[in-house]
């Protein structure tokens, strides 16, 4: 597995490339228009130092709302830390101003903390630097390969021991953070990693708690602020309806077919857009997937939710669960 880690200059994203993120709208009325990730023109000049502790090194990716850096723990160093290296989300520039995005930035720190999972990346501490006034996020340091990457070196897919391997402690992960009443709102393959210490699920920035969970976080209003990947995001979200457990099955759906085919299963388009074209007529069982999930799978992948009636944990048992033919062999020896 190599490191997910490339000069500054690599990684930060061209107005281009940036269509082809998650989107981060403010809406105006009815209608939300999208605002595309940080390019270099919008991440802004950072000090090398943050807090007076968190020394920035490179920069690994950006999303709809900032950026995530590797950064070196200065404190931990000076202690004779061996590893003192951790992940720094930190605001885009245009965000550093509003309490809102500040405020989601935090509810991305308070939910991941709340799942104590070996699955789920470790989140640290929250903080604001005062001199240029950016809160930002410090995670555990993670070395490894992101599925999408993955998804590259493997266009045919992974053979069924592989993807089971990968694909039931992804399914665990997501029932245990929904039974913990966190939704996770963007599930698709760059957002979950195979790291040196198994798979982490993490970026739960579009990520919400469910009623009666958390209820010290600020409730901003799900009308002003709509988030989406597309191809990931089930119709119900793309068309305005709250987040829901769900909507979270959904795109786990999509990622388990992209991972047992090497194709999406509605070639990325918009699930309103697939939805509207039918496309679930073309869908078929890919070759790698053990037979008896594709029911589950199917439903786990239907546009309409009250069809979609079927949990994480349902579809983690159906596509665990030993094939009724196996299991009389194994009855009869």
């Amino acid at each position: 597995m190599s490191e997910l880690e490339s000069p500054v200059d690599d990684l930060l994203i061209s107005e281009d490339q940036a269509n082809n993120l998650t989107y981060f709208a403010f809406a105006k009325g009815n209608k939300a228009e999208p605002l595309l990730a940080p390019t270099k023109a919008s991440i802004g000049a950072l000090p090398d130092v943050l807090a007076g502790r968190y020394h920035l090194e490179r920069l690994l990716g950006a999303g709809g709302m900032g950026a995530v850096y590797r950064a070196r723990d200065l404190l931990h160093e000076q202690f004779g830390d061996p590893d003192p290296y951790i992940a720094l989300k930190i605001l885009s520039e245009e965000f550093a101003e509003s309490p809102d995005a500040s405020a989601l930035l935090y509810s991305e720190f308070a939910l991941t903390r709340r799942l104590r999972h070996d699955n789920v990346v470790r989140a640290h501490t929250f903080e604001v630097d005062t001199d240029c006034q950016r809160a930002f996020i410090t995670m555990e340091y993670m070395r490894g390969l992101t599925l999408d990457k993955l998804l590259c070196e493997r266009p045919m897919g992974l053979p069924w021991k592989e993807l089971r391997d990968i694909v039931l402690p992804l399914l665990d992960t997501l029932a245990y953070a929904h039974r913990r009443g966190v939704l996770h709102g963007d599930l698709k393959p760059s957002n979950v990693m195979l790291s040196e210490d198994g798979l982490r699920l993490f970026d739960f920035g579009l990520g919400q708690a469910e009623e009666g969970t958390l209820p010290g976080l600020p409730h901003l209003s799900r009308e002003r602020f709509n988030a989406w990947t597309p191809g990931y995001a089930a119709p119900e979200l793309l068309e305005g309806q709250p987040l829901s457990a769900s909507a979270d099955v959904y795109g786990v759906a999509c990622v388990i077919y992209e991972l047992a085919s090497g194709k999406h299963p509605f070639r990325r388009l918009p699930s309103t857009q697939a939805r509207d074209e039918h496309l679930e007529r073309e869908l078929h069982a890919p070759k790698n997937l053990a037979k008896h999930g594709w029911t589950a799978l199917q439903t786990a992948l239907s546009f309409n939710p009250a069809e979609r009636n079927i949990t994480a944990a349902q579809l983690r048992d159906a596509l665990g669960a030993t094939s009724s033919w196996l299991q009389r062999l194994r009855l009869r020896a």
